[in-house]
């Protein structure tokens, strides 16, 4: 089994999709947004983390070519989990409210683009078939509250790169996945959560409640390592029934 690279591995989503991956017996490099690069103990000598802030059009080249190196120039399978949730009310500055549209666009939407890319072109290189799995959210298809326009816009540009891309390599084995999911206990939903009412959030949820990370990893699990070719270009909702297609 060869390397996966997850982006935004250091907590909620993407700190469980690392260890099921890893559980399963995947070579997994992680990554985080701040602080060193290090290995972090867990598996045999530990699952290397690299770090990179994405708010750097640079980083996303530089995780991806550090990422490379570690895995002896083979990666099989990239992650697109790396996110950032913030508010941006309407009624902020011109400058504020750019400024925060064009950061979370950034994060959520062009690293994942440009790790995408550079993941195609190497697959391309080898000839080999790889895996994209995309975390992008309900959002991208319900929207989101007034004062998060922008991580709508930014999953939904997601789910439509996903598209585009399972559309156009498949002939060459190389196959995307979405996840779409919902509310989500981590902490990066918890000022939304409490923002929105709390426990009155969850009237909206069929299932009655939030899902887990690990729900969501496992998802991600499965179209990184057992999702059959036929299902590339899938979109799989995870939200408890509060938005069905």
């Amino acid at each position: 089994m060869g390397h996966i690279l997850v982006t935004g591995s250091s907590r909620g989503i993407g700190r469980a999709a690392l260890e099921a991956l890893a559980a399963r017996g995947a070579r997994v490099i992680g990554h985080s947004s701040g602080g060193a690069s290090r290995p972090r103990p867990g598996g045999e000598g530990g699952v290397p983390i690299i770090a990179a802030d994405f708010g750097d059009p640079l980083a996303a080249q530089s995780l991806w070519e550090q990422a490379l190196d570690i895995a002896g120039g083979a990666i099989d399978v990239v992650v697109n989990n790396a996110g950032r949730f913030e508010t941006n009310r309407l009624d902020r500055s011109d400058i504020e409210w750019l400024d925060a549209w064009e950061d979370t666009m950034r994060v959520n939407l062009t690293s994942a683009a440009q790790l995408s890319r550079f993941a195609v072109l190497h697959w391309q290189e080898r000839g080999f078939a790889g895996r994209l799995v995309h975390v992008a959210s309900r959002a991208a298809y319900r929207g989101d509250s007034p004062a998060h326009w922008h991580y709508a816009a930014a999953k939904s540009g997601m789910v439509g790169m996903h598209k585009t891309i399972a559309r156009a390599y498949a002939r060459d084995g190389i196959l995307s996945f979405a996840v779409t999911p919902g509310f989500t206990d981590t902490s990066m939903a918890d000022d939304y959560l409490a923002s929105r009412g709390g426990p009155g959030l969850l009237a909206d949820i069929p299932l009655g409640r939030v899902a887990t990370p690990e729900e969501i990893a496992s998802i991600i699990t499965f179209c990184a390592l057992d999702a059959p070719p036929s299902m590339t270009g899938a979109v799989i909702d995870a939200n408890g029934a509060s938005f069905v297609r």
